[in-house]
């Protein structure tokens, strides 16, 4: 979530001398984005307070990825959307790329595994209402806003390669917590491991440390793709708004 807006201006002439870089002024608020990033944390933060609503579980709910990645989401956009607001600069692409690829992995693997009876690890099971709004805004809506956020309001060229493997730093740690938190809980208890690739009942430990590879190969190969991506894709807002284009670094 680069803004394009959020570039500064040198005060004094191109290519003066001696100027020194606290002189610089920022070029205004992004109303337009400040309000979609608030809604988008609005978004999150709805689901899961309707998850929570109907949820008689609050350990085993707060334990899955999907809401763990919402409250990213809401965090981080709710602090994007207030320094859009304020005419600050936007928040670093580290920050920003590391929420975008861990709700898109929220709604990829809901859509594509989860979701899907032929893939082996489907969770598919009736809902209340309340649960299927929730479901809808933390599976679907979240993820699609973020994605759209990043084509369409954020200069490309933010991520760098080593980001990919900074941002897997969650995604390993949540596999031992998944883990730990099943050991600590009686064989038996509903919600025990929170995803059947995880769980050490169906699978075995060898299993699920096959499966626990496979995701994160995957897993990676998305964060490589998003940081491919945003070095290519076009800039959809004009060049006037920034000094240089962001995307002229390197790659690394």
């Amino acid at each position: 979530m680069i803004d394009p807006t959020s570039s500064t201006t040198r005060l004094g002439p191109p290519g003066a001398a001696g100027v020194p870089a606290s002189a610089v002024v920022p070029t205004g608020r992004r109303p337009v984005a400040a309000a979609f990033r608030a809604l988008v944390a609005l978004a999150a933060l709805t689901g899961i307070v309707l998850d929570a609503i109907d949820s008689d579980d609050l350990g085993r709910l707060f334990s899955y990825f999907t809401i763990q990645s919402n409250i990213a989401v809401a965090v981080t956009f709710a602090w994007a959307a207030h320094r859009a607001w304020t005419a600050r600069p936007a928040l670093s692409p580290r920050i920003t790329g590391a929420a975008l690829l861990y709700i898109s992995i929220t709604g990829l693997v809901f859509h594509f595994v989860l979701s899907n009876d032929s893939s082996g690890f489907s969770m598919t099971s009736e809902r209340t209402p309340l649960e299927s709004v929730a479901n809808q805004l933390l599976h679907t809506v979240t993820p699609l806003a973020a994605a759209f956020d990043w084509l369409v309001l954020t200069a490309p060229g933010g991520f760098l390669l080593r980001h990919a493997w900074q941002w897997l730093a969650y995604p390993l740690l949540y596999f031992p917590f998944a883990l730990l938190r099943g050991a600590l809980l009686d064989p038996g208890t509903e919600g025990r491991y929170p995803y059947p690739f995880l769980d050490v009942d169906l699978h075995g430990y060898a299993g699920i440390l096959g499966n626990a590879v496979v995701f994160g190969l995957a897993f990676y190969v998305l964060a490589l793709a998003l940081t491919l991506l945003d070095r290519i894709r076009p800039h959809l807002r004009s060049p006037r708004n920034r000094i240089s284009s962001l995307g002229s670094g390197p790659l690394k």
